[in-house]
């Protein structure tokens, strides 16, 4: 029997995520109900969808965050199913529960899967099982410091020191001798408890000159378990995610088809169904190990969709509706070079502080292969409760070096007045010939920050002169004086025929 078709979905997100998904719901004929803050009343999503619900005030947590507001938004607008994008609530097994516990569908996995996958301890543990390789380290619920301390010694320095319950980079400590541990373990630890409210922390032998790969998988409820290849994220700062493309410039197909395979058993493991990203370190030998697994759509996978062909939002509404996926794997096909630039509001000569304000002009560039995701838009607030995120720049190419050139074509078409952006961090960035070797590892962008990061250039003369013009006018125009008064005639002022070819005969 055929699953009865998704009429109205809400929206449990905001920004460009959101409108993502509510371009995938208008070519699936569904509804869309978004959500909103106080701060995000004139929001692009809010605008494109069929139906809004204000939930709260500005703070995350008084709207985005607030699970029981956002399924109370949902029966009250007839929704049938809820989609929560990714970051606020997508890796809630408690919003995803509730969410089921309302007769609502949850275009997601299920809460057992994002449990077990959530608390990196126990999916190292379930992998384990599963023999996907994992990085050698240690793991104990109750270890103290002084356990961590001594089997450090038998993992081996470099050590990374990680929180259990964590993500984005955050709990992680670095440790190249044993006399730093102590130290990284205090911050570690108490940074975990901030962040998650757990403040347990593993280990796990720091792989250097890593690269970091990810593939992501689709499951069905029928069984059906593939992999849509990998995406190349090795290019990042501080555990933050900078460019991603695919394919990666490092696997070969034997190692691409071993790390493919890997991810589905990671995934089977834990009887995922839907979307998600089953993230690796590769090692310059050739070994890879788990690292996680992101039970959620990712920021990236329009790199996966360019490659493929395939729109992962609608397959993740035709897997929650109760549909078998319509391919196998035999049928995914890597075609050509995808890259991701995400365009942030920030300073990186400052470092990379979110750059809030008004933007006051925003053109995105368009053209053959060039894809833009942006929840913005010219006269949009950039604020302090939520990512800086701009807009994300995908293109797609034949290879990979006529990718980056039309990516580096992209961006300098790309026009945002009014605030700061990383614009000029990521032509740096492209240009680098590490990267156009595709030779970028996990830390190259903080060993090579000073190089990617070139004093900014001077205004052009003509610039200069105009801004002097105009000062001097609006100095004049301060004090009741004319531009003429000065000495100074405006030939925009003067009625005696002048032209910049010289004066009419």
């Amino acid at each position: 029997m055929t699953p009865p078709p998704l009429r109205r979905c809400l929206v449990a997100n905001r920004g460009e995520i959101a409108v993502r998904i509510i371009r995938a719901c208008r070519e699936l004929g569904i509804q869309t109900v978004a959500v909103y803050s106080e701060a995000d009343a004139h929001a692009r999503h809010v605008q494109l969808a069929d139906d809004a619900r204000l939930i709260g005030g500005a703070a995350p947590s008084d709207s985005y965050l607030h699970s029981g507001r956002l399924i109370d938004a949902a029966r009250q607008t007839g929704c049938d199913c809820v989609h929560p994008g990714y970051g606020f609530l997508s890796e809630a097994e408690d919003f995803a529960a509730a969410v089921l516990d309302a007769g609502l569908i949850w275009v997601g996995p299920g809460p057992d899967a994002i449990r077990w996958m959530g608390v990196k301890t126990e999916a190292r543990a379930r992998m384990a099982q599963a023999g996907v390789p994992l990085v050698p380290g240690f793991q104990s619920d109750d270890a103290r410091d002084d356990d961590l301390i001594a089997a450090a010694a038998q993992v081996g320095y470099p050590v990374m020191v990680k929180a259990a319950g964590g993500g984005g980079g955050k709990g992680i400590r670095i440790v190249h001798e044993p006399a730093a541990l102590p130290e990284a373990l205090a911050a570690a630890r108490h940074e975990a408890e901030h962040a998650f409210g757990d403040p347990r922390l593993f280990l796990e032998r720091y792989i250097e000159n890593a690269r970091h790969i990810e593939i992501q998988v689709l499951a069905d409820a029928h069984g059906q378990t593939v992999h849509l290849f990998e995406r190349e994220c090795s290019a990042q700062r501080r555990h933050q995610k900078i460019i991603e493309e695919s394919p990666s410039p490092l696997l070969t197909d034997d190692l691409r088809a071993r790390m493919g395979r890997a991810a589905v058993e990671a995934a089977q493991a834990v009887g995922y169904v839907n979307a998600g990203t089953v993230e690796f370190i590769a090692a310059p030998d050739g070994q890879f190990y788990f690292l996680e697994m992101n039970t959620r759509l990712q920021v990236e996978h329009p790199v996966t969709g360019m490659v493929t062909g395939l729109d992962i939002v609608k397959l993740q509404f035709r897997v929650a509706s109760g549909q078998p996926l319509p391919f196998a794997q035999a049928q995914v096909r890597q075609r050509g070079h995808a890259i991701e630039c995400r365009v942030y509001a920030e300073d990186p000569a400052n470092n990379f502080l979110p750059a809030v304000g008004r933007v006051l002009r925003f053109i995105p560039p368009d053209g053959p292969g060039v894809r833009v995701d942006s929840g913005i838009q010219s006269g949009d607030e950039i604020t302090i409760h939520y990512d800086p995120l701009i807009a994300k720049i995908i293109v797609h190419d034949a290879d990979r070096a006529d990718a980056i050139a039309r990516m580096q074509a992209a961006l300098n078409r790309t026009v945002i007045l009014g605030t700061t952006t990383n614009l000029n961090f990521l032509r740096a960035l492209l240009a680098h010939p590490t990267f156009l070797a595709g030779q970028v590892d996990t830390r190259f962008v903080d060993a090579h920050l000073e190089a990617l990061l070139p004093p900014p250039a001077s205004p052009p003369d003509a610039a200069l002169l105009a801004a002097a013009l105009l000062d001097l006018r609006g100095r004049a125009a301060d004090d009741g004086q004319a531009v003429e008064s000065r000495g100074f005639p405006s030939p925009w002022e003067r009625a005696d025929g002048f032209r910049l070819g010289g004066q009419a005969g």
